[in-house]
């Protein structure tokens, strides 16, 4: 029998001047790339979100250090009671709100998971950020939007070691990958 999902709420206020900038990383693996921290200084981000597989918990310690942190536990994280498992954020601004479900495990190749879409749709979340696959995505499966920000940490198979960056600004929402080791925008070859 599987463990109920612990879900948690939280809220983060959008900049006044309406540009917001989060950072989103996720399967750490206990040892992010080296220059993360860099890039993430360099990007000043209004906030973090890690979507799971940490792995060492001072990883989080380090991230919060940069910006303020929200995360969610990946399947490797049993020690980690503190984290849930879904997240539900909701960017608050003057004039806008966007909710995001942030959560580990929400792809079944590139289609949402039934679970993760019930669950997201159930909380009026627009967005769906998740982590798991290693896989840098952006799309859309039945009216919601899904990003997978890639991998921070160690090299799996052939895939890039890359983040993603959600820029919220007067012109809508921006999902994005940048490359770990060039600092560089990335985008699939």
């Amino acid at each position: 029998m599987r463990p109920p999902v612990i879900e948690k709420s939280a809220s983060l206020p959008l900049r006044e001047d309406g540009d917001t900038r989060i950072a989103v990383v996720a399967d750490t693996h206990s040892r992010p790339h080296a220059a993360i921290a860099d890039h993430l200084a360099a990007l000043a981000p209004d906030a973090i979100l890690h979507a799971g597989d940490v792995g060492d918990l001072a990883v989080l310690d380090r991230l919060a250090e940069l910006a303020p942190l929200f995360a969610v536990r990946g399947n490797i994280d049993v020690r980690a009671a503190e984290l849930p498992d879904v997240l539900v954020l909701d960017l608050v601004g003057a004039d806008r709100k966007l909710r995001l479900l942030l959560t580990h495990i929400a792809l079944y190749g590139a289609k949402l998971r039934a679970d993760v879409g019930k669950r997201a749709r159930a909380r009026e979340a627009s967005l769906v950020v998740c982590g798991h696959s290693h896989l840098p995505f952006i799309g859309s499966d039945r009216g919601l939007t899904v990003f997978n920000p890639g991998s921070i940490g160690p090299r799996r198979f052939h895939l890039p070691i890359v983040f993603g960056t959600i820029d919220i600004g007067s012109g809508g929402v921006r999902l994005a990958h940048v490359d770990c080791e060039t600092g560089q925008a990335w985008s699939p070859p």
